[in-house]
Order: structure tokens, then sequence, then C-alpha cells
């Protein structure tokens, strides 16, 4: 199936729809770059996460060691390792979606110098 056509009201010449093209690769690199920073910072809140969890469930056994009174502090400890999982899992996944659009970026980045080449060729051509 063929993607639909985008008619430009200018003309629908090869250098408009370069033109276009350039443009629109142009807006989508500032957004493609702010997602990234996003993920990172969220890369970096999980892995902070995730070592406060560790460092509580250490705690928790800790404590449950030194209690004189037998308190069953395991089903606490298990659950905090489970979020802990959870957390490790929803970093895993973050890193993933970072690195697709790490890929995006660069082939945006490709494709704009390429594009460019391309309308410099055309426009030198031209004269």
């Amino acid at each position: 199936q063929q993607p639909p056509r985008v008619e430009m009201a200018a003309g629908s010449g090869p250098g408009a729809r370069e033109l276009f093209a350039e443009g629109l690769l142009q807006f989508l690199r500032p957004a493609v770059r702010q997602l990234d920073r996003h993920v990172h910072s969220v890369r970096e809140s999980q892995v902070e996460l995730r070592e406060h969890i560790d460092s509580l469930a250490t705690e928790l056994c800790r404590i449950n060691e030194d209690q004189k009174v037998a308190l069953d502090l395991d089903p606490y400890v298990k659950k905090l390792l489970n979020a802990r999982r959870r957390v490790v899992l929803v970093n895993n996944i973050l890193q993933n979606a970072q690195e697709r659009l790490r890929r995006l970026n660069h082939s945006v980045a490709k494709e704009t110098v390429r594009r460019r080449a391309m309308l410099e060729a055309g426009g030198y051509q031209a004269k």
C-alpha cells in the first residue's frame, strides 16, 4: 500500500517536496531531542528509586534480625523486592526506547544532511 501523497500549494515538483521534507525534519529534530532528554531523566530517577528500595529492604532485614519480638517483615521485604523488579523492568523499557530515539535522531540527522546536499546540488545546477 502506497503512503498518501502530500500535495504542495505552491507546487508539487521535486524541489517543493524536498523543501517540505527538510522543514519536517527540522521540526521533528527538537522534539526527538527533548524526548530523549526526558527519557534519560526518568531513567536516572528509576536508578535512584531502585537504590532506595535496596537500601530500605536491607534496613528492614536488619531491623527484623535485631528485634527481640518476632515481627514478620518478610512480606514487606518481598513487596519491596517486587517493586524493585518492576522498577528494573521499567528502566529496561526506557533504555530500549531511548536507544530507538537515538537511532531515530541519527537517521533524521543523516537524512537532513542528504536532503540539504541534494537541494544545494540542485540549486547550483539551476544557476
